[in-house]
């Protein structure tokens, strides 16, 4: 008792060096406090925005430390201060508060003066006056090797710095760390790209101290299918995934299918589709001005990749965009035709839409009329499909998704009688989307598939194009259902091809 009363005194008699201890333990204890402390130090005119993204990398970069993970893949958007955590705070968390002087880091990215500009920031952070006051009596750096590209500390540990594809002969660390291994530009060109993976895959695994212990960090927005994380996950084709690795996977907006979990006790917190994950950080005026941007340099595989993680090949998708042929009108010939529907009804935010599709089909020759699409309420989701009907005539069949149960057929026989004098058709959907849309697929890449010129073409095809990886889907769900219908009520005729104009 009088050993907790003689504490709480000291504490009492001089409660600013109580709480500046108090802080410094918790330092100890936290990355993500850490962070906090320390960021006034080395951004002083750019206040900390906090957020879970930066606590999830955190939590991930602690385990590291503990040991508890070897082999650490983060995949972020640009922005999400991967640098400044991963290769600035993290260095500088292990050799001052955790006391680990000792460990070797070898630091890389695309560019050696990216890598040089992170080696700087962490040097200048561990020579702020506070990080000195509290953790500087363990080491000093070693005069005779304190370059930007090097540099030492008298408990044997060392920084270097270097770039995607260096040899590294004569360095060997503790810990490894590649940030960006890629370029935008390099990641599209296939020869970077392999030597970059050939690099990474034999050169770098050989620059550990130990190989049993040694642990590698790689961090990174998803650029290509074929670029390092998608040599670690196996996403390439006919690849394996490699094994011991731990995946965190943060996009830009949240998709249910695609929620990231861990071996840790952490998993991505969202539950809206389309949902930010940064918004005091990237508000969605933010993220729609990012996405114009990428879209201009990249089109939706930019944004697929660098904001959501989920790169798709510009040239090798289900479908390509060389295959959507514009014409001006409708050819002649007899053509059955049909409005293939996805429905949904979310309203407001950046979720799934109602989409219907207009299609026409002659037995050779797929043509998209029209497509209508939005985030719309039920009542307005119900408006939109007599809207249709009614401006397609009765002759256009209108094809709906029946939900299972008795919902489905209570739904039905409601839209039934308000369809009355149009043909319409009600089928359950069944199988994944991407099974839906290979017909349609084959048809694209056979070369068969039309767009009928409208203001409406840009955007269904920038979606058929980034169709599965991309957020939306639902132009090509009611796509998929429409050729469907199609299929099975095929004409005998065939006529000559459009004419392209």
């Amino acid at each position: 008792m009088t050993d907790h009363l003689s504490v709480l005194d000291r504490a009492m008699a001089n409660p600013a060096k109580a709480l500046d201890e108090l802080n410094r333990l918790r330092c100890e204890r936290s990355l993500s406090h850490f962070v906090r402390t320390m960021w006034p130090d080395l951004e002083p005119s750019t206040p900390l925005v906090e957020g879970w993204p930066l606590e999830a990398i955190c939590l991930h970069l602690e385990a590291v430390e503990r040991g508890e993970i070897k082999r650490l893949l983060i995949n972020v958007p640009p922005g999400f201060m991967k640098s400044m955590l991963c290769s600035v705070f993290f260095p500088a968390w292990l050799w001052g508060p955790r006391g680990k002087g000792h460990l070797r880091f070898i630091s890389t990215s695309y560019a050696q003066d990216l890598a040089i500009r992170d080696n700087v920031r962490c040097r200048d952070l561990m020579g702020k006056e506070t990080f000195q006051r509290w953790w500087g009596h363990q080491w000093e750096f070693s005069g005779d090797q304190n370059a930007k590209v090097r540099y030492e500390n008298t408990k044997m540990g060392f920084r270097q710095a270097a770039s995607t594809g260096s040899a590294l002969t004569g360095h060997r660390g503790d810990i490894l760390v590649v940030d960006d291994p890629h370029s935008v530009g390099s990641a599209e060109s296939d020869q970077e790209r392999k030597d970059a993976l050939f690099w990474f895959g034999e050169t770098l695994p050989t620059r550990f101290n130990n190989q049993k212990e040694g642990v590698m960090i790689v961090i990174m927005q998803r650029l290509h299918q074929e670029d390092v994380s998608g040599f670690i996950l196996g996403s390439a084709p006919g690849r394996k995934a490699l094994k011991g690795w731990t995946h965190l996977m943060i996009p830009m907006e949240y998709e249910a299918e695609r929620k990231c979990s861990t071996p840790l006790p952490w998993a991505d917190p969202r539950t809206t589709e389309g949902e930010l994950a940064w918004p005091d950080r990237f508000a969605r005026e933010e993220v729609e001005d990012l996405k114009d941007t990428f879209r201009a340099a990249g089109g939706e595989y930019a944004v697929s990749g660098q904001l959501q993680q989920n790169p798709i090949p510009r040239e090798g998708g289900m479908f390509q965009q060389k295959d959507f042929q514009i014409i001006d009108r409708m050819p002649e010939g007899y053509f059955r035709i049909c409005r293939g529907w996805d429905l949904a009804a979310t309203k407001d935010g950046h979720g799934a839409r109602t989409a219907g599709i207009k299609m026409a089909y002659d037995g050779r020759r797929v043509i998209i009329i029209d497509s209508d699409a939005g985030r719309w309420g039920p009542h307005e989701v119900e408006e939109a499909i007599l809207a249709c009907a009614k401006r397609d005539g009765p002759s256009v069949t209108q094809s709906l998704p029946q939900d299972p149960g008795q919902a489905g057929k209570a739904q039905k026989s409601y839209l039934g009688a308000k369809l009355a004098g149009h043909d319409f058709y009600f089928s359950p959907e069944s199988g994944a989307k991407e099974d839906r849309a290979r017909p349609l697929s084959a048809q694209s890449e056979a070369g068969n598939l039309y767009v009928l010129r409208g203001p409406w073409n840009d955007a269904l095809i920038k979606e058929f194009c980034s169709f599965p990886a991309g957020t939306l889907k639902d132009q090509v769900d009611g796509g998929s259902r429409a050729f469907a219908w199609l299929l099975m009520n095929r004409p005998s005729e065939v006529g000559a091809a459009p004419e392209v104009l």
